[in-house]
């Protein structure tokens, strides 16, 4: 029997240029789609058509004094917002709101029972996004804030972050790092090319979110083995303990062997595995409730392939 499964895709993503060489496309998207249309499996999915997402939620992750700073660099026209990698255009800052937006219209979906998951292609990414600092291709930080939404608009206690992109997300793991009502988990490189350098195993959470943080560093040249070995010891249990009523995923797919971002091995087969742990996850601890959304992968030859196998497993998990 197949999931309910809601796929964002929305061209005007595409409208948030990052100029020439740099690794984060508006083609990334298409390849995205492309994966998933060839597959033929549009005609199982509910489209989801992205809105701007309201201040106020978009408040309650990040500084007033940033989002305003952030609006007002795209409208004298700055290419750069706080550094190098962080390169946008005129409409960055409507494409970003945008990109909540969708993902806060996916999480609505599902928490109404309309559907059972989600995948939600949008850009630009969000989980290296600080309170008030862009970071990393990010300037809102899509994950975090749907957090908020799913705890404040529909009353959830427990929240799961999964994040699996190559690169730790740090925007995510601080903003929660304090708080017990949130486990966020992060399987990464490191050293990744020193980028972002945080994420390390000691880094468990403060206060009273002490150990509802942990963090799997991988070794460059580790692959599916390796994964598979620190999920089963690390995030598993983890989940057993805490119990998410809903989990969010933070899906980079820029560990895969052919990805240049990183000199991880991940294979096409080693991502759908987790995927597929996740999916059962929710199974088990939140009525099946996930939505997940797209951070890294750069390698527009593997991105169907990779988005197609995604969305097989929620809906065929």
């Amino acid at each position: 029997m197949s999931n309910k499964t809601g796929f964002l895709y929305d061209e005007r993503y595409q409208q948030h240029l990052t100029g020439n060489y740099h690794p984060e496309v508006p083609d990334r998207l298409p390849s995205v789609y492309k994966g998933i249309e060839d597959a033929g499996l549009l005609e199982e999915l509910t489209l989801i058509k992205a809105v701007p997402a309201s201040l106020k939620w978009v408040e309650t992750v990040h500084d007033p004094n940033y989002i305003k700073r952030f609006e007002n660099a795209c409208s004298i026209g700055d290419n750069i917002f706080d550094s190098p990698d962080n390169q946008m255009c005129t409409v960055s800052y409507e494409i970003a709101l945008l990109a909540v937006g969708g993902v806060l219209e996916a999480v609505r979906l599902v928490m109404e029972g309309k559907l059972d998951n989600a995948f939600c292609a949008v850009r630009p990414p969000g989980h290296h996004a600080e309170v008030d600092k862009a970071m990393g291709f990010c300037y809102f930080n899509n994950v975090a804030i749907a957090t908020r939404y799913i705890q404040k608009e529909w009353k959830i206690k427990r929240v799961g972050i999964v994040d699996f992109d190559v690169h730790h997300g740090n925007g995510t793991q601080h903003f929660f790092e304090r708080d017990p009502t949130v486990f966020y988990y992060s399987i990464h490189e490191h050293p990744t090319f020193a980028y972002p350098g945080t994420g390390r195993e000691f880094e468990l959470g403060k206060d009273a979110g002490y150990g509802y943080t942990k963090n799997s560093p991988v070794l460059p040249g580790q692959g599916d083995k390796e994964y598979k070995q620190l999920l089963q010891r690390d995030l598993f249990p983890a989940f057993a303990d805490f119990k998410p009523e809903v989990i969010l995923v933070s899906s980079g797919f820029d560990a895969h062997i052919d990805d240049n971002m990183s000199d991880i091995k991940l294979t096409t087969e080693g991502f759908s595995w987790i995927i597929e742990k996740i999916v059962e996850m929710a199974a088990r601890y939140s009525q099946g409730r996930l939505v997940s959304v797209l951070e890294g992968g750069y390698s527009i030859g593997r991105l169907p392939e990779l988005a197609r196998n995604h969305v097989e497993v929620l809906l065929n998990a």
